[in-house]
């Protein structure tokens, strides 16, 4: 299992030493970039993404909770991110086909990724999967870190998970919200293949040790 911790929970005034940790400890580095308006919250931008981008040894993960996610595809790229995803409702709200959004991130060299909230039935996004590289299963609703995890994500997990099976893909499941290593075996026994973790990692007394812990779950 993946561990991608989430740079929303790290300390933004020593935040090229919290990517050094991160580089030598997790697998993934997860940015969560929200607008304001898909989502009630604002994060961060290009300032932060690109120079953690460029420092960064693992692969990035843009998490893109934001209208018209598509605008900014090609600059994520340019900026050398490695896995890319929007939500499902933003592709709603700006009348685009999901399909065409997840061929547009692979044909830049991304992995592509589609984001649901827990109050969008997993169903909606079946018919996406063969076009998707992972799929990010939000355990809280997108928009702040800290969210206690939804317990209902566990049966949500397994009815994606089993579909992936039942078509013969390779596309992964990240289970984004309320992780920690309360969970985390539940999650990898459920079919999570990447655990983003934000607040359990950064507040821990020992974020390298609590990245290990939630790999070996």
């Amino acid at each position: 299992m993946k561990i991608a911790p989430s740079l929303l929970a790290a300390d933004f005034l020593h935040l090229e030493k919290d990517v050094q940790m991160l580089n030598a400890n997790a697998d993934i580095i997860h940015l969560d970039i929200m607008d304001g308006s898909l989502v009630s919250n604002i994060s961060f931008g290009f300032s932060v993404a690109e120079p953690v981008c460029r420092m960064a040894t693992v692969p990035t993960d843009a998490h893109l909770m934001i209208i018209h996610p598509e605008r900014y595809f090609e600059r994520f790229a340019q900026c050398g991110t490695k896995m890319l995803s929007f939500h499902y409702e933003a592709a709603r709200l700006a009348h685009k086909c999901p399909r065409t959004l997840l061929r547009k991130i692979r044909k830049l060299g991304m992995k592509a990724g589609i984001a649901i909230n827990p109050d969008i039935p997993v169903q909606k996004i079946f018919k996406y999967l063969k076009y998707a590289d992972f799929v990010v299963l939000m355990s809280v609703f997108a928009g702040f870190g800290g969210q206690k995890f939804i317990y209902e994500t566990y049966d949500r997990l397994g009815d994606l998970k089993a579909e992936i099976q039942r078509r013969g893909l390779k596309c992964e499941i990240e289970v984004d919200g309320g992780v920690g290593p309360d969970n985390a075996a539940g999650l990898s026994k459920f079919g999570a293949d990447i655990l983003v973790a934000g607040s359990s990692v950064f507040r821990s007394e020992d974020p390298a040790a609590t990245i290990r812990q939630l790999r070996e779950a």
